[in-house]
């Protein structure tokens, strides 16, 4: 099995993309790692096991390392996904969301290195009990799915303090002075998913990287309510960071209260807007950092843009 601590060393930018379902697809996966970091493939929680073997078929065909981030409360519904994801090789796979005991003895056999993302201590404490390799501490910063009670920075002091397993810092990280920041706190690397959801490689929908890049700091919104709309079941702990919109002025303050009005004439609507890229409606998954994402890039010129982070790191020498 190999080395988490060597496989991020080895990067030459020390960027993880956060797999993020239905943006991280097989495309962005190769050209993220051809690039100097590690692409990942997400796995949500409605993939079939033929989109999984094609998108990790994409990434795996590139002769590159790669990795796979799976959701453990969904897994239990399909449990091919797991299978099929770890046919493809790859070198890293993220069990997150859920419990990852039933499935880590299955990732290492395939020869992977497991990481878990947590967004509390009490989280840390149970994954590492759990026995992965490493954790991606996620603030609630992030976009997509994870908990929001805990800014990143913080977290990232406390679970530093639990263990000398790697760890990687997302949520909020989409400059060379972030990736920088976070380095020089302790992480091995920064999980990053908002700048890599924008760029051409992403499966997102181009109206959905247009509003990234002209959305600001500001203008994003943690909430369940687009998925008690959509009735997926996560746990009620993952709410999902997403840039407001109607729906979400409307009722991401009421999350009772849609649950209880809920009718399938919402839910069709909303999964309709979703097949439309009507923003008004349709979850667009983006963390406060979508206000550092200003132009339209390449996964390669994203990560160019964070090579100066050696800089940042030299500048602040000056207190040694």
């Amino acid at each position: 099995m190999p080395d988490l601590a060597a496989i991020l060393a080895d990067l030459r930018v020390p960027v993880v993309v956060a797999p993020m379902a239905g943006a991280a697809g097989g495309r962005l996966a190769a050209a993220v790692s051809a690039g100097g970091g590690l692409g990942m493939v997400g796995v949500g929680n409605v993939a079939t096991v033929d989109q999984v073997r094609a998108e990790c078929g994409t990434a795996a065909e590139s002769g590159q390392r790669f990795g796979i981030g799976l959701m453990c409360w969904s897994l239990p519904q399909n449990p091919a996904l797991l299978d099929v994801a770890l046919e493809s090789g790859p070198t890293v796979v993220s069990l997150s969301f859920g419990d990852p005991r039933p499935y880590l003895d299955a990732a290492h056999d395939a020869g992977a290195v497991v990481v878990a993302q947590v967004g509390t201590r009490t989280e840390a404490v149970d994954a590492l009990d759990a026995g992965v390799d490493g954790l991606v501490v996620r603030g609630s910063e992030g976009g997509g799915h994870g908990r929001g009670v805990v800014s990143t920075l913080p977290l990232l002091q406390q679970v530093l303090d639990l263990t000398d397993r790697p760890v990687l810092a997302g949520g909020g990280v989409a400059t060379a002075r972030g990736l920088a920041a976070v380095l020089a706190a302790g992480a091995s690397a920064a999980w990053v998913g908002t700048p890599f959801a924008a760029c051409a490689e992403s499966l997102f929908r181009p109206e959905l990287k247009d509003a990234v890049i002209a959305a600001d700091t500001d203008q994003t919104v943690y909430t369940r309510v687009f998925d008690i709309a959509q009735r997926f079941d996560w746990p009620e702990i993952y709410g999902g960071r997403a840039l407001a919109n109607a729906f979400t002025d409307r009722w991401a303050a009421h999350p009772d209260v849609l649950s209880e009005s809920l009718d399938d004439d919402l839910t069709a609507q909303i999964k309709q807007a979703r097949v439309d890229a009507d923003l008004s409606l349709a979850p667009v998954y983006a963390g406060e950092s979508a206000g550092l994402v200003d132009r339209a890039r390449t996964a390669a010129e994203v990560l160019a843009d964070f090579e100066p982070f050696r800089d940042h790191l030299r500048a602040a020498q000056r207190w040694t």
